[in-house]
């Protein structure tokens, strides 16, 4: 959902949480008998409503308790007809047609009316508080962001607000074009969220992302998908996520079969190329069993084996069996001489292929060995694929902390990063 519709919806519910505030706090709600005409502020002053006023405005109130709005302001015409209204009768009609006119969603209306008894001083500061936030929360609905600003400052000021004040106002600022201001304002309710122990809300990190793309602020950008994939794990986040690792500067090529790892544990390898690459990379890398394990699947799934190319997804599976059998046959020699190496590398490879054909425990061990020996090619990625083998396992303290020691530049730490992220925070 765009930021925009989200600020849309929110606005539709506060539109009906506000107006039942100022439904009870200006006194239109009694329970069962006769509506209370006088605020409570003035049930002892001399002020008063005359008969010829009084019964189109209480029949009003009637109609608001009943939810018929628009009959309401029909009334309320009635009450404006009587000549000579006393500056009060004109403020008890304004105050009953903001909460009619706000009922049956005419904005312009319902701020003209609040704005005209608010200025009338006769509210008390309870009143004044609905009222305000009310006005605030009209404009926006409205689209006039400037005004909804205006209110929303002063409720804020004026300490009525909260928390759905100030997404109101961030989202004003950012809906009036202002997006340095509408980002100023949500980095400092984050802050306050962050220091209060409180996870920051889909709204703020969707409107934060929002102004990221805007500003074509990247860094910025892909932090926040990072944090939207911890909070609120979706499917298009992580699409989005793991599109921006793959095209980010210095990237190493040779990540690609690790990215798709990635990939198939969310659920993202869903096309023909995408199982024709990733078993394709896993042969390449000296995995025959991962590899023939992607073509299966490929089939399961019925994007391998039909259309025009099916004669070519037969060729690779034939290729992957046979690696795969052939794999199987030398095994005991590989194993053998990955033991005399001087270094863990070769451990390490021989481990994780030992995984991959369901033999996790075995393989887990001689990655482990391979760590421990030293002298690895590439360290960063033997880490990585020890964390992938941990979780393969069910072993998620254990691969987080083999992730945690990942540090590469090229994208090994960002993908070590990730599936730490997916770890604790899964994808429903």
């Amino acid at each position: 959902m765009s930021p925009t519709k989200t600020a849309t919806l929110r606005a539709k519910s506060l539109r009906f949480h506000h107006l039942a505030l100022l439904v009870a706090a200006l006194g239109i709600n009694a329970a069962t008998g006769t509506v209370a005409l006088l605020p409570a502020a003035h049930a002892q002053a001399k002020d008063g409503v005359r008969p010829e006023v009084a019964k189109p405005l209480q029949a009003a109130q009637d109609m608001i308790r009943a939810q018929k709005y628009r009959e309401a302001l029909a009334r309320l015409h009635e009450a404006d007809a009587v000549g000579g209204k006393t500056p009060f009768e004109t403020y008890m009609i304004d105050r009953t047609r903001g909460a009619a006119a706000m009922g049956a969603g005419d904005n312009e209306t319902a701020a003209r009316a609040f704005e005209s008894a608010l200025n009338s001083g006769r509210m008390t500061p309870a009143e004044q508080g609905k009222v305000i936030q009310a006005l605030a929360s009209l404009y926006y609905r409205a689209s006039d962001y400037p005004k909804a600003i205006v209110w929303l400052q002063r409720a804020l000021k004026d300490g009525l607000g909260d928390a759905e004040t100030r997404a109101l106002l961030a989202q004003s600022y950012y809906l009036s074009g202002d997006m340095a201001r509408a980002q100023k304002e949500l980095q400092t309710d984050l802050a306050a969220d962050e220091k209060a122990g409180r996870a920051p809300s889909e709204t703020q990190l969707k409107l934060m992302l929002s102004i990221a793309s805007k500003q074509n602020d990247k860094p910025t950008y892909l932090a926040l998908l990072e944090r939207m994939a911890t909070a609120y794990p979706t499917r298009d986040t992580w699409a989005d996520l793991v599109q921006r690792l793959q095209s980010r500067p210095g990237f190493a090529d040779r990540l690609t079969l690790d990215v798709d790892r990635l990939k198939l544990a969310l659920g993202q390898l869903t096309t023909t190329a995408d199982f024709m690459e990733m078993s394709q990379l896993a042969l390449q890398a000296g995995f025959p069993a991962e590899g023939k394990k992607i073509v299966e699947l490929g089939y399961k799934n019925g994007v391998l084996g039909t259309g025009a190319e099916a004669a070519r997804h037969k060729r690779l599976q034939d290729l992957a069996n046979k690696s795969a059998a052939d794999d199987v046959k030398t095994m005991a020699s590989s194993e053998a001489e990955a033991a005399k190496s001087r270094d863990g590398t070769a451990l390490v490879n021989l481990g994780y292929a030992l995984v991959t054909t369901g033999q996790v425990d075995k393989g887990i061990g001689m990655m482990e060995e391979g760590i421990a020996r030293g002298n690895l090619k590439r360290p960063d990625d033997a880490r990585l694929h020890m964390g992938v083998a941990y979780l393969q396992a069910g072993k998620k303290a254990e691969a987080i902390k083999a992730f945690k020691l990942v540090q590469g530049a090229d994208g090994t730490a960002d993908l070590a990063r990730y599936w730490i992220i997916l770890a604790n925070h899964p994808v429903a």
